[in-house]
């Protein structure tokens, strides 16, 4: 073990170059390649020069990715599942070299990547703390100083003696990360792991943060919490399929990764002059196409296992959201302005059919919904063979995270109220919020303090 452990720590020097005026973080042209085999038998032959062909193929994680972190700085990075986001913090970290390329570190880095990653499953929670602690090149001393601190914020009780392999994930988490942020580390690297914690320990974890970032520390994360990305992150860096789309302000970088969501991007030598948020040209797209059947299906938010029902007389044969710029998505800013598409194909004659939605969140509790009737918005009749296309236009006023859209077409028969088709659950909505308030929608209150003499 102590072999492994000197390691590690002689791996940590050969990513530190200590130049006092130089970023925290410099990513030069990294590239990495895996290779990829149809059967572990190619691996075999190719490894022992049998066969004339190669056997794998390339798979580029990372495509030539230029990174500057300056101190200081909260930076996150996002994408989409595969872009290379855990690859790019682990080639940082020293946990895996570039292909080409080079990373240059400037300051002790504590990382915390995959859950449990550095801990020995056989070992309790303190034999753990005192492992990582001199895998990042503490002495015993040093380590024994910052016991009573990491075990007060991880806060497991009577766990810490037990071996790990006992513990729940959020007791992982907790644990790990009460060792990542006390040992004093000038550049603080996570991997999603704070997702798994409950609500309380996330809210501690980001108060932390928020420490570290008045203590003029580095701090690097990547999230699929775009919320928590807007609010604590002064920069972003977007990735897709190992290529570097751009960096910039949370704002822009979230509007960007909405694009990707739904392929409406260029990779950046495409782009030539034109920025990636080209706003004027996607307002002459969404202008030349209303019903938005260019601009990509979104089906990356859809649910595949979605719950419908209904007579079939009439039936609900597309739908999606679109933003504030007319530009498919599956995430919505919070204040913005979003709507709703649906295309209904009537099947018979309908005397009033109304045309709904309604929001859940995740555990299923219905937050808010309308519908045509509601608001006098359609009260003909409709005639077999019309496709009506309906729309939903609103302010995003629900508090940032996931949310569940339902829709509906449903009418009267006489006094008999009749479902015709109806969709559950099909879309999941992202809303991306830095402000949330109490309760499920924010009233966007104006607040005014004075003194009174």
């Amino acid at each position: 073990m102590m072999q492994n452990s000197a390691k590690n720590v002689e791996r940590q020097k050969r990513f530190q170059v200590v130049e006092p005026e130089a970023p925290a973080i410099e990513v030069d042209r990294v590239v990495k390649v895996y290779k990829l085999y149809d059967n572990p038998k190619d691996r075999m032959k190719e490894a022992f020069g049998l066969g004339k062909k190669k056997a794998h193929k390339k798979h580029y994680a990372l495509n030539g990715v230029s990174m500057q972190i300056r101190r200081g700085e909260t930076v996150g990075i996002i994408g989409t599942n595969g872009s290379g986001k855990s690859t790019i913090l682990k080639i940082i970290t020293g946990v895996l070299n570039p292909t080409e390329g080079q990373v240059r570190v400037n300051g002790r880095i504590s990382a915390l990547l995959e859950l449990g990653a550095g801990f020995n499953m056989e070992y309790n929670g303190i034999e753990n703390v005192y492992l990582n602690g001199t895998m990042m090149g503490f002495s015993k001393r040093e380590i024994d100083e910052r016991l009573p601190g990491i075990l007060e914020f991880a806060d497991i009780g009577d766990y810490v003696n037990q071996p790990v392999k006992t513990y729940s994930s959020g007791m992982f988490v907790r644990l790990a990360f009460a060792v990542a942020i006390n040992i004093d580390p000038e550049i603080l690297i996570v991997d999603e792991a704070l997702s798994v914690g409950d609500v309380f320990f996330q809210a501690k974890c980001y108060h932390k943060f928020e420490e570290f970032k008045k203590m003029g520390k580095t701090i690097v994360f990547v999230s699929h919490d775009l919320s928590s990305i807007s609010k604590y992150c002064d920069r972003v860096f977007l990735l897709n399929q190992g290529t570097l789309l751009g960096e910039g302000s949370p704002r822009e970088m979230i509007d960007a990764y909405k694009r990707v969501l739904v392929g409406q991007y260029e990779l950046p030598e495409e782009s030539m002059n034109r920025e990636l948020l080209d706003d004027e040209r996607i307002r002459r797209k969404a202008a030349d196409d209303p019903a938005g059947e260019s601009l990509g299906a979104g089906a990356e938010a859809q649910n595949p296992e979605r719950l419908e029902y209904g007579t079939r007389q009439a039936t609900i044969e597309e739908f999606f959201l679109t933003d504030d710029r007319g530009v498919r998505t599956s995430a919505v800013i919070k204040g913005s302005t979003f709507t709703i598409h649906m295309k209904v194909r009537i099947r018979e004659h309908l005397a009033a059919p109304i045309f709904a939605f309604s929001f859940k969140n995740v555990q299923g509790t219905e937050i808010t919904g309308t519908n045509s009737m509601v608001e006098k918005a359609f009260l003909d009749s409709a005639e077999a063979g019309q496709t009506k296309y309906v729309t939903f236009t609103q302010r995003m006023s629900l508090q940032g995270g996931e949310y569940l859209l339902s829709l509906g077409v449903t009418g009267y028969n006489g006094e008999q109220f009749e479902v015709y088709h109806r969709l559950y659950d099909v879309l999941d909505v992202t809303v991306v919020s830095d402000k949330d308030t109490v309760g499920y929608y924010d009233m966007d209150s104006t607040v005014t303090v004075r003194d009174i003499v």
